[in-house]
Parts: C-alpha cells; sequence; structure tokens
C-alpha cells in the first residue's frame, strides 16, 4: 500500500501527513526520533478495516515545517496542532493513537480537546502525571538521563549528528527485540529524516520546552473523557513498565495491555498484535 502524501496549513505551522482509506477517522502520531514511516505495519491493516488514517510528521520532523526557537515546540501548541489537522482534513472528531512524543502530544490533545478526540490510543509513553512522578522514581530517573542532556544547547545535536547519526542508528538496531523490526531501509529513512536542515535541533526543542515549563503543563492536567487503550512494551530501556497505568482520576474509562516481548518500538516490535488490540479497541461503539 501507498499512502497518498499532502500537506496541511494549519495557521502557524505546516505538516506533510500521509493518508489513506475511507471511513472514520484515526489519526497516528510518531514520537521521537522517527516520522510516519513508523505506522508502516499499522496502517494497512487499519485501511482494511475501514478506517481513514492520517499519519503526519510531527512539526519539525522530516518533510514538515520547523519553526526556528524553543516556544515554537510546548505541549499546547502541539496539541493545537493535532486539533486543527482534525479540521483541516474535514472532521469533527477522530480516534488518535500516539507513541512516545506522539503519545504525550495525544494525551494532551486528549485533554485540550474533548471534542475532537473521541478515542486515544497510547503507546509506551505515560500519562503525564506518571511521567512526572517517574522523575522521582531513582530507576526512572536514570532512564531518563537523556531528557536533562537534551538541555544543553548545541552539545546534544554534536553527539546525535556525529558519525552520520551513528547513535540513532545504533539503537534502532540494537533495541527492538524482534529481529529486523527496523530494518536498514527504515534506520536509512529514519537518518535522512533528521539530516534535513533545523530538524536536529527541532525534535531535541521537544524535551527543551517540556522541561522549561514542567509546571504549567501539570496545571493545565484534565480527566480524560475519551475511552483510553495502553499498549505497553515491557521491555523498554527508556520508561519503566512501572509508570504504564495512570490513576483513575485522570483516566476512568482506562485498558491497559502489557506486551512482555516488545521494546519502547512496540508498534514494529509486534505488529501484529498491536494491529489486533487497535482494531478491537476502535471497532467499539
Amino acid at each position: 500500500m501507498n499512502p497518498e502524501s499532502g500537506y496541511a496549513d494549519l495557521g502557524d505551522v505546516r505538516l506533510h501527513y500521509v493518508e489513506a482509506g475511507e471511513g472514520p477517522l484515526v489519526v497516528l502520531l510518531h514520537g521521537f526520533p522517527q516520522t510516519h514511516r513508523m505506522w508502516r505495519f499499522q496502517i494497512p491493516a487499519l485501511v482494511e478495516d475501514g478506517l481513514r488514517v492520517v499519519a503526519p510528521d510531527m512539526r519539525g520532523y522530516n518533510l514538515s515545517e520547523k519553526p526556528k526557537g524553543v516556544e515554537h515546540y510546548g505541549v499546547d501548541g502541539l496539541a493545537r496542532d493535532v486539533e486543527r489537522l482534525i479540521a483541516e482534513r474535514g472532521e469533527q472528531s477522530a480516534a488518535v493513537v500516539g507513541h512516545d512524543w506522539g503519545g504525550i502530544v495525544a494525551w494532551f490533545a486528549a485533554m485540550r480537546y474533548p471534542e475532537r478526540v473521541r478515542r486515544l490510543g497510547i503507546l509506551n509513553v505515560p500519562h503525564p502525571s506518571r511521567f512526572m512522578d517517574g522523575l522521582t522514581m531513582p530507576e526512572q530517573l536514570l532512564r531518563s538521563l537523556y531528557v536533562f542532556f537534551f538541555q544543553l544547547p548545541r552539545l546534544p545535536e554534536k553527539t546525535l549528528g556525529a558519525g552520520d547519526f551513528a547513535v540513532l542508528r545504533a539503537g534502532f538496531r540494537r533495541d527492538p527485540v524482534r529481529p529486523g523490526a527496523i530494518s536498514e531501509e527504515d534506520v536509512e529513512h529514519y537518518a535522512e529524516a533528521m539530516a534535513r536542515p533545523g530538524a536536529l535541533t527541532a525534535t531535541i526543542n521537544y524535551y527543551r520546552a517540556l522541561l522549561r515549563s514542567p509546571r504549567r503543563a501539570q496545571v493545565g492536567l484534565k480527566k480524560i473523557a475519551a475511552p483510553t487503550l495502553v499498549i505497553w512494551g515491557e521491555r523498554d530501556r527508556f520508561l519503566s513498565s512501572k509508570l504504564a497505568e495512570p490513576g483513575p482520576l485522570w483516566v476512568p474509562n482506562l485498558r491497559v495491555e502489557r506486551l512482555p516481548d516488545a521494546s519502547h518500538w512496540v508498534a514494529e516490535d509486534r505488529p501484529e498484535r498491536v494491529n489486533e488490540l487497535l482494531l478491537d479497541f476502535l471497532r467499539e461503539p
């Protein structure tokens, strides 16, 4: 399947996306350091099941616009991108599914724009309240040291970009549980996307913006109205599985599915199981 490629003008940013299928809209949000390509196993399955799929390159990534300045990568603006993308595609609401940073944005989109997010799918990223709790846990603090490293100016870009993105390439080859889950062709695509002018700084700015205003993000937390599915690969070296379940106060209509044989890259490690869980969830009335 070759989804159609397009661009959405959302006011302050222009996003590239791929789109396929007809039916109720599902928006798929990738994380760091990937692109819409991470959903290559999910898009055909969702389309075959009668769904319309839109998978953008998040702002700052790949073919999407890359505004300069940390202030352009706060969670409120990123959530607004999702709200505007749904409207720009001509829909009133959508199921929103996000992985990693795409999951963080999906959480906030569901909180800020409950009328737009009818169902919420989250892959391997904790609810914002649990993430902040995690930073007080020694185990998670060690796993999150890279987040603090990313706060430095220029050095993170030099480190990640060195040797033609050797660190990123090594991670994609080492971390998945399933051999070949992320192929050499995939690795090359992600490296090329990061090599685009301004992309590395833009994508690291997500982390800089998050820690510059953590209290602001926490103050804005609201109960999630949408039915929510969390899929969690338990062999995630970045995030403790203790963070998978948010409290019922924040997410009252919650289902959590743990995959013991999957890494952080759960959609690629166990695509058939992830597809099965997503389709079952999205079919619910």
